[in-house]
């Protein structure tokens, strides 16, 4: 019955409040805003900032203090693309340095075996009055991007591009006839293009011509690769292939391209000993329309039935290889 219950009173008759959750400052702190906008330089992303980056390494550059890490090997970022790289292995470097290739520090990873290829680079920097650096093998290896360094790397600047006006005044200096390279997009990879250069090298060529978009450029990768024949070849950089090329013809060269379904095969092409310019194509696609349409001739490398094509660096070589044997003759 009512007022009979046994069971107790739980009712809080107390009027003592009790303490309520909070939201730890957080209300506060969105009452404060987020302060003042940032400087372009400060922004993540920003043109100002990538500059500002660039402006940054190249002065640690100029300071002997060793550059950061890439963000992969024989690759640049659009925010280094004119800050320094290391240039690495004991052949590369120390034919580098005896090309006397620009370069501003000398790294030599500690307690490393000093064969005659690492005492003579280290001689060639001092001679030069380069930076010689002692570091240690794990900071080359963060240097370097996990590249094999062989504990040696020479800081080079960037390639700096010849006009092709002036790779045609060092034709005309020449006694022989000219010979150039030009790539038709499609080498992307540093390496094939470091072939590809030490390959005009060998066989007597007089410069190279890129084109300046869908084309790899001289990286660390590409001298590396062209082991210092770059330093060697004037490489000429141009916005658009088939103007280059129609100046090309205007100088006295014969514009010949490579393709698969040339009209005319190596074997028979006879016009070596004049003045040349060998076009290589991608290695998918070949030559493009408008680059096909202004070489003076198409000519194919001969190759056994069922064979896959040639890339691009090795087509380079067969072809120069012809025009230099047809020159000695």
């Amino acid at each position: 019955m009512p007022g009979n219950s046994q069971r107790p009173n739980r009712r809080n008759t107390s009027s003592k409040k009790g303490a309520s959750k909070g939201t730890g400052g957080l209300n506060r702190r969105k009452l404060a805003g987020r302060g003042p906008t940032p400087k372009a330089e400060e922004r993540t992303g920003h043109p100002a900032k990538r500059r500002a980056t660039a402006a940054q390494r190249a002065a640690t550059a100029k300071a002997g203090q060793p550059p950061k890490p890439r963000t992969a090997p024989g690759r640049r970022s659009a925010a280094a693309a004119d800050a320094p790289e290391l240039l690495v292995g004991r052949n590369p470097v120390s034919e580098a340095l005896a090309a006397q290739i620009p370069a501003t520090a000398l790294y030599v990873a500690l307690g490393i075996d000093a064969d005659d290829r690492v005492k003579t680079s280290v001689k060639l920097a001092a001679d030069r009055g380069l930076a010689i650096l002692e570091i240690s093998r794990a900071e080359l290896d963060r240097m370097t991007g996990g590249v094999l360094h062989q504990g040696i790397g020479l800081q080079v600047p960037p390639y700096q591009y010849a006009e092709l006006d002036d790779v045609f005044g060092k034709v005309r200096q020449q006694p022989a006839a000219g010979l150039l390279v030009a790539l038709d997009g499609g080498v992307t990879d540093p390496r094939n293009l470091g072939a590809v250069i030490r390959s005009a090298g060998a066989f007597g060529a007089h410069g190279l011509v890129l084109p300046s978009r869908r084309s790899a450029g001289i990286t660390a990768t590409a001298w590396r690769t062209s082991a210092g024949a770059a330093a060697r070849l004037p490489v000429a950089r141009v916005t658009n292939l088939v103007r280059a090329l129609k100046a090309c013809q205007d100088e006295g060269f014969l514009v010949v391209g490579l393709d698969a379904v040339g009209e005319l095969d190596l074997d028979d092409f006879a016009a070596g000993v004049d003045p040349v310019v060998v076009v290589v194509g991608s290695e998918g696609k070949g030559l493009s329309r408008l680059v096909s349409e202004t070489c003076d001739m198409r000519i194919s490398i001969p190759m056994a039935t069922g064979a896959e094509s040639l890339n691009a660096s090795i087509a380079a070589a067969v072809t120069l290889a012809e025009v230099a044997r047809q020159r000695r003759g």
